[in-house]
């Protein structure tokens, strides 16, 4: 990879006296779909709260789209073109879902199609059946579709994405897959943090395994699918 969207070599990060991450190191390519996998407590996290100014971090080198970011606040990051969707869905509950997205709405990047709710809702059809409806009467896995679209709609270059199949029901798992390989085709790169292997086989051509805030593997999903024995030392539970 001679020019990542996402190049990071060396990060540590802490809460407080407790070291959480010990020279991870990644790269995630222009339009490339990438998973970051490990167990509970893992680091998996931490590592994208780093890369996104939310937790005290240090490493010699932190760049985004050929811009430095290691001392950025989390605003100025995502102005660069750096999305983030927490594992929580941070929505606003009183608004409807055509609400929550021009909420996220930015100016389009130069040379790139601007995210619409029409764009949007082609990937994500049903927020299209229920846009005038209240987050709040949403089930947890639509919250979470919702959550992504809005991050689109701030048009992003690549999105750090935390556990989006946790929780969901599998009909909505699919759907998630779905979206995921839809902004893979439209260019937007992808950090997926993610436990599920089948999950992320679906929709990811590489993987990093992380374990007691160490990288441990680096290599194709494929391979790691079919190594047991790797796969039995960092994610089975």
């Amino acid at each position: 990879m001679s020019d990542p969207l996402l190049d990071i070599e060396g990060l540590s990060a802490s809460y407080g006296q407790a070291e959480i991450l010990f020279d991870v190191s990644l790269r995630l390519g222009r339009g490339e779909v990438a998973a970051l996998m490990g167990r509970n407590g893992a680091g998996k996290t931490t590592t994208l709260k780093a890369i996104m100014g939310l937790v005290q971090r240090r490493a010699p080198r932190l760049v985004f789209d050929g811009h430095s970011i290691g001392t950025l606040a989390s605003y100025r990051i995502a102005r660069l073109g750096l999305g983030y969707v927490p594992e929580e869905r941070r929505i606003f509950t009183d608004l409807t879902v055509y609400e929550n997205l021009e909420v996220g709405r930015r100016p389009a990047r130069a040379g790139r199609e601007p995210w619409t709710a029409e764009r949007l809702f082609r990937i994500f059809p049903n927020l299209a059946e229920m846009q005038g409806r209240r987050a709040s009467h949403m089930s947890g896995g639509e919250q979470q579709m919702l959550t992504i679209a809005r991050t689109l709609m701030g048009n992003p270059e690549a999105v750090l994405l935390d556990e989006p199949s946790e929780g969901i029901a599998p009909v909505v798992v699919e759907l998630m897959a779905e979206a995921i390989l839809a902004m893979k085709r439209e260019g937007v790169a992808v950090l997926l943090c993610e436990q599920n292997l089948a999950f992320a086989s679906a929709v990811c051509d590489r993987a990093y395994v992380i374990e007691r805030g160490h990288i441990r593997y680096d290599g194709s999903i494929a391979a790691l699918a079919e190594d047991e024995t790797l796969r039995d030392a960092y994610l089975s539970v």
